[in-house]
């Protein structure tokens, strides 16, 4: 399976193509919006596409030819404004979902924040960061594509341990980016995980038997 990662240069992104390119079943197609991020790829090997978020739909969708699926993991950041997260993280999200129709992909894996699916857990200091998420997601379940939604809670840097807790609503907590990696890679390849939204955090389950379990 061919898999256009939005987001590539990331930090969750970067855990995906290393996975996917340890992966039996997956080849990772880096997109990237910097030519020194391209060459970065390139360098190890990596199929990438060059395209700015901020751009048409006819570029994104010119990127996933020849993709099965796409996986949407980027965001603005945190030294953002809320301009740029309307952008990136809602406006880029819904041209990527227009772009997947438009090359005729009909898997999409988002990558979104635990909790925005309840306004009342919105976060008080980025509520604007929340709403794009959430709007985000609620036109991807509406979209007609065979989408799953991943809502991590707090993302750390430490290595990860392969076990989460994955449910529609769970307590917030933290789970490391390597982990939600591996989780979007096991969802790929698990047709059960179509159709569904989940939040996901360290646990005790190791990732595919948690992803039967939502």
């Amino acid at each position: 399976m061919n898999v256009l990662i939005i987001g590539a240069n990331g930090q969750i992104g970067q855990h995906l193509v290393r996975q996917m390119q340890q992966s039996a079943e997956l080849n990772p197609i880096a997109m990237v919006r910097k030519e020194e991020q391209k060459a970065k790829y390139e360098q190890q090997g990596v199929q990438t596409a060059l395209v700015d978020l901020e751009g048409s739909i006819d570029h994104i969708a010119s990127a996933a030819q020849g993709a099965d699926a796409i996986v949407f993991t980027a965001g603005s950041g945190g030294h953002t404004g809320a301009d740029k997260t309307m952008l990136i993280d809602l406006d880029g999200a819904i041209k990527s979902m227009e772009a997947a129709k438009q090359a005729g992909i009909q898997r999409f894996v988002m990558v979104s924040a635990i909790g925005v699916h309840h306004r009342e857990k919105w976060m008080a200091s980025a509520p604007h960061y929340s709403a794009a998420k959430y709007y985000a997601d609620m036109w991807l379940m509406r979209s007609g594509l065979d989408y799953t939604i991943i809502r991590p809670g707090g993302l750390t840097n430490e290595p990860g341990t392969g076990k989460v807790k994955a449910a529609a609503d769970v307590e917030r907590g933290s789970i490391p980016r390597e982990d939600v990696a591996s989780t979007i890679l096991a969802a790929l390849v698990d047709p059960s995980t179509m159709g569904k939204a989940f939040d996901l955090i360290s646990g005790d389950t190791p990732i595919e038997q948690a992803l039967k379990l939502v």
